[in-house]
């Protein structure tokens, strides 16, 4: 397949041969390293064990990464433009791997914070949503499959890693298991950068799209400041901060939920845990490749629903095992189907060309929705108001992505509309 490629931080390019597939997988293998990042609950009682801290304390430093990391895609796409992308995911590698390699030396929570927390989530974020961008550009015509596969490997490297960073616990201890984890997470992103080649846009229709060179299609290509004036954009974030609150509070209570609201005992509400991690890619993957066949807002429409369904019967029905776990991997299946719809939503809504920098801002809505599940719940005292809280949100969004449309298309849309209402032969006809 002969495409043009950017070589360089700017506007440099070569003609080479390039094979899609190959950019695929290298960003799979970069994907799968960030992923890991989602084993951090299972150092959260060992350091506690280790330092005398306590076990909420530690956990605190995975709310940092989850903030950092959708703090960091707000500046991504900047530093691609001047580093070039491979350049800039191999550094981020290097600086990731070696913020989980100092860790191994953190004696205060302020250290553990700053390079487990900060460090390691501005590393991964900045990886993330480059490579993951990039990807779509190259996939144009299947932006909804691509997008699964990208964050569907994330997912896996999270899956796998529960296993791995389990074992060098049990054999090493935690802090030498930062060390081995930095180095494993350092060797597998900075090697699949070697596989990516960042994409070009073009205006040249569809011929250079089946080459795997990313078309900029008729609709306008909006920069950050054009989509801000949209109300469309402050309509994805409200339906994203919904999507990713509902997931990330259940993720982070789901062994609580079975023990207190089901009555299971600690080692089979426990298995929540791995079934979410399963449910959450299988999700990833599925809903993706289904939005590009049905419509991407019929798909989020869908998940919101089962979600708000999932949520009250959580909050209001009493639960056995079976109820529990079905809610339980409802959610977890929207919320990855969510996630990874969204990248492909914000470039159907404003272009490719700016996608890096537009989902970053759309993607603050993670940040947000990682902390506000929390900070409700607190507020509100437990489990079952937090519940009808977000079940409420999920309605309002629901509205919300039923009638919200491209920026372009409501306009033509509003226009054409106006136009039959001054021209009451054309109504008829």
């Amino acid at each position: 397949m002969n495409a043009a490629i950017s070589s360089g931080a700017k506007s440099d390019t070569t003609t080479i041969n390039v094979n899609r597939w190959l950019i695929v997988l290298g960003t799979i293998i970069v994907q799968m390293g960030l992923g890991t990042i989602y084993t951090w609950s299972l150092f959260n009682q060992p350091l506690a064990d280790r330092f005398g801290w306590d076990v909420s304390s530690v956990a605190i430093t995975f709310s940092i990464t989850s903030f950092a990391l959708a703090f960091a895609t707000l500046f991504a796409g900047r530093l691609q433009e001047r580093m070039g992308l491979r350049r800039l995911i191999r550094i981020a590698g290097v600086v990731l791997g070696l913020g989980l390699m100092l860790s191994s030396q953190a004696s205060s929570l302020t250290l553990l914070y700053i390079l487990a927390g900060f460090v390691v989530g501005f590393a991964d974020g900045t990886a993330y949503i480059t490579s993951l961008s990039n990807l779509i550009k190259w996939f144009p015509e299947r932006k909804g499959l691509i997008s699964g596969i990208s964050v569907g490997a994330f997912g896996t490297g999270s899956l796998l890693f529960k296993y791995v960073n389990s074992a060098l616990i049990g054999s090493v201890g935690p802090a030498q298991a930062f060390m081995y984890w930095g180095i494993i997470v350092l060797v597998l992103i900075v090697a699949g950068s070697f596989l990516i080649r960042e994409a070009v846009m073009r205006e040249q229709g569809s011929a250079d799209t089946a080459q795997g060179t990313a078309q900029v299609n008729a609709r306008h290509q909006y920069t950050v400041k054009e989509m801000l004036r949209t109300k469309e954009a402050y309509m994805l974030f409200v339906i994203f901060f919904t999507a990713c609150m509902s997931g990330l509070y259940l993720i982070g209570i789901v062994k609580d939920i079975g023990v207190q609201l089901a009555g299971l005992d600690v080692a089979t509400a426990a298995n929540a845990v791995a079934m979410v991690a399963i449910f959450n890619t299988a999700g990833r993957i599925i809903l993706g490749a289904l939005s590009d066949k049905v419509g991407r807002m019929k798909v989020i429409a869908g998940a919101l629903l089962v979600t708000a369904i999932a949520v009250m019967t959580l909050s209001l029905v009493p639960l056995n095992f079976g109820i529990f776990f079905a809610c339980v991997a409802a959610v977890a299946f929207c919320f990855g189907g969510n996630i990874t719809v969204f990248p492909a939503i914000v470039a159907d809504y404003f272009g490719l060309k700016n996608q890096s920098k537009n989902y970053g801002v759309i993607y603050q809505g993670f940040g947000f929705g990682a902390l506000a599940g929390s900070f409700i719940s607190a507020m509100l005292g437990g489990f079952h108001l937090t519940f009808i809280v977000i079940a409420v949100l999920c309605a309002i969004s629901l509205l919300l992505a039923l009638i919200v449309m491209p920026p372009g298309q409501s306009r033509r849309m509003r226009q054409r509309e106006r136009k039959m209402s001054f021209n009451p032969s054309s109504r008829a006809s």
